[in-house]
């Protein structure tokens, strides 16, 4: 039997090992600073131990109460995009995409890419995988070709997956062949009736052939804004005939094939969630929907919930939004993380994806008559030289740290501090900004657990806890 003076000393050690692994995981948590003036770039900051005596705010985590499952953050790799990558010489080409896809201490470990099928308007030409002479059709597409992909887009990921084997990738059309169209053009137009089983099977053999190069395509949504028949390449595809064609058409030939391809539909603003669940409402067409896509040029992110409410059972997908050239850092930064990072995935997104990978100094390549020639890549690319622009950072604040597989979590949120939180068998994630224009100590509290962080104003953090935290 313990003496009294033992006991107490038990007691005390206790406490003073307690103590002691408390502080340990503490020092075990991270956070990574990015601040919009550009002093701290993804910077690792000491948490310091008297931080909580100062917390004048709290974030609370509910580890217990999930949302979605996250499938990754990244970029559009444009035909342009992979073009520029595959006319750097070996070495910088494998030295940059080790940095965008790799998962070392240095690297920003991207896990979603988005490609077109066919041409998009960051192309330096617009072109099909069905291209004929006016006049001419190809019903059973005995002249599709995966030829210009060949040329740059399928070299440039083979080298990305050999990085990450295990990254995803959505593809998306701008356009069917010109032959396909109403105006035989490639922009605006719709896609004529008696072709969507042609259409079908034109993403059928796609799928096929990109298999065939050993690249997996995850999901394909069935048109890029579809709403915008301005841009070149684009195809003018009302919510009716999308829905028809999923139907009767893509659906059924993916099943026939045995194709578990994910449908995507819509891909366009957040202004018309009608679009989407006008679709989802049709259960026949429903059964072949894995779930919506969203960009963000009209319209608010949290319109995005209300798909998710009236079909829960679908996914969400948050699939582009440009940075506009020269880019303001400060500005990009702020709203992208506010409205995408944070609030797209606060609104039940799987993905967040930035337009685009890369461009070249004077935003090259694009199409002529309508492709975006103000649209910066996350990276530039001149020659062999690399420039990292505000989507890179963007991106990075995120991808670098959330694996694919994270669960998101519950989160108290506030207007002037923003936050998202995720986790993982391992960790606790959680991407917080300051929109304020002082330092503020915030409390992050899991369970019985505080711990208190410092973020400078105006900047977003990113903080990494072990979960031994609770």
């Amino acid at each position: 039997m313990l003496s009294l003076k033992n006991a107490l000393l038990l007691g005390f050690a206790i406490t003073a090992i307690a103590c002691q692994q408390k502080k340990e995981e503490k020092n075990n948590a991270s956070l990574y600073i990015t601040t919009l003036d550009q002093q701290k770039l993804l910077e690792q900051t000491v948490i310091q131990d008297d931080e909580a005596e100062k917390s004048n705010y709290t974030i609370t985590i509910d580890t217990a109460k999930t949302y979605q499952e996250i499938d990754g953050f990244g970029y559009s790799l444009t035909g342009g995009s992979a073009m520029l990558l595959h006319k750097m010489s070996s070495e910088k080409r494998g030295t940059i995409l080790q940095e965008l896809f790799g998962n070392r201490e240095e690297d920003i470990n991207v896990s979603y890419l988005r490609v077109s099928i066919g041409a998009s308007d960051l192309d330096e030409h617009t072109w099909s995988y069905n291209d004929l002479k006016k006049g001419e059709t190809d019903e059973d597409l005995k002249h599709f070709s995966l030829a210009y992909d060949t040329l740059y887009l399928v070299p440039v990921l083979k080298e990305i997956l050999k990085i990450n084997p295990q990254i995803k990738i959505m593809g998306s059309p701008w356009s069917p062949p010109t032959w396909m169209k109403t105006n035989n053009d490639t922009r605006g137009g719709s896609l004529k009736e008696e072709y969507h089983q042609v259409y079908a099977d034109y993403f059928v053999k796609y799928i096929q052939a990109m298999k065939s190069h050993g690249i997996n395509i995850d999901a394909v949504t069935i048109q890029n804004e579809p709403l915008h028949p301005g841009n070149n390449p684009s195809l003018l595809m009302l919510a009716e005939q999308q829905k028809e064609f999923v139907k009767n058409n893509l659906g059924p030939i993916f099943e026939a094939n045995g194709i578990q391809t994910k449908i995507i539909v819509y891909d366009h603003n957040a202004d018309r969630p009608d679009y989407p669940i006008s679709i989802l409402d049709d259960p026949e067409a429903a059964k072949y929907i894995d779930g919506s896509a969203f960009h963000l040029y009209g319209g608010e992110i949290n319109a995005l919930s209300e798909v998710h409410e009236k079909h829960p059972s679908k996914n969400l997908y948050f699939t582009e939004q440009w940075v506009g050239a020269p880019g303001d850092f400060s500005q990009e930064m702020e709203w992208h993380t506010e409205n995408l990072i944070i609030g797209a995935t606060r609104n039940w997104c799987k993905t967040v994806l930035e337009w685009n990978l890369a461009a070249d100094e004077n935003q090259d390549p694009h199409t002529d008559r309508g492709g975006c020639d103000r649209c910066l890549g996350a990276i530039t690319i001149k020659g062999d030289e690399i420039t990292r622009n505000p989507a890179y950072y963007i991106i990075a604040q995120a991808s670098k740290f959330i694996a694919p597989g994270a669960i998101r979590i519950a989160s108290n949120t506030s207007e002037s501090l923003p936050n998202v939180a995720f986790k993982t068998s391992e960790e606790i994630i959680s991407v917080i900004q300051n929109k304020t224009e002082k330092t503020q100590h915030i409390s992050v509290k899991i369970g019985e657990e505080n711990l208190t962080i410092e973020l400078p104003a105006k900047s977003v953090g990113t903080l990494i806890q072990p979960t031994t935290i609770r």
